[in-house]
This record gives structure tokens, sequence and C-alpha cells, in this order.
């Protein structure tokens, strides 16, 4: 499943959660807001930045980014 990092009010974390609400994609939202989920993003990705998307062992940042990956390995 994948794990998507957000902050509340982010326009481009909004978007990437429209974009897989609307396509019916399972996904785990992890508000950075929460110190672990910080930290988490922090250990995986290197730097405070959102949204962020792990799949296994793929990581990214960059919504536009994200939903091309998500558009092409989609369930």
């Amino acid at each position: 499943m994948y794990e998507l990092f957000v902050m509340q009010g982010c326009p481009y974390c909004r978007r990437v959660m429209s974009f897989m609400e609307e396509n019916s994609i399972e996904h785990k939202v992890r508000d950075v807001s929460v110190s672990e989920n910080h930290d988490e993003l922090m250990k995986l990705g290197g730097k405070y930045q959102v949204p962020f998307l792990k799949d296994g062992d793929v990581t990214m940042y960059e919504s536009d980014d994200i939903i091309e990956y998500v558009k092409k390995h989609k369930v």
C-alpha cells in the first residue's frame, strides 16, 4: 500500500490525495505534524518536504512525479 506523507494546508499534498481518492487508489496518509511521521519522513527522504511517497523500496517527492508514478504502477 502506498504511504503518503503530507502536511495540512499543503496544496501539493491535496492534489496528490485528490488524485488517489478520485481513482480509488488505496493509500495511507501520514501527517508529518505527528512527530513519529516527521521522524520517519526524515529517515526515509532526508529532508522535510511534502508530499512524499513511499511504495516499498521506492520513495519520492514532488506531486507531479508521485501522480505519474502511481498512474503507471496502480494495482
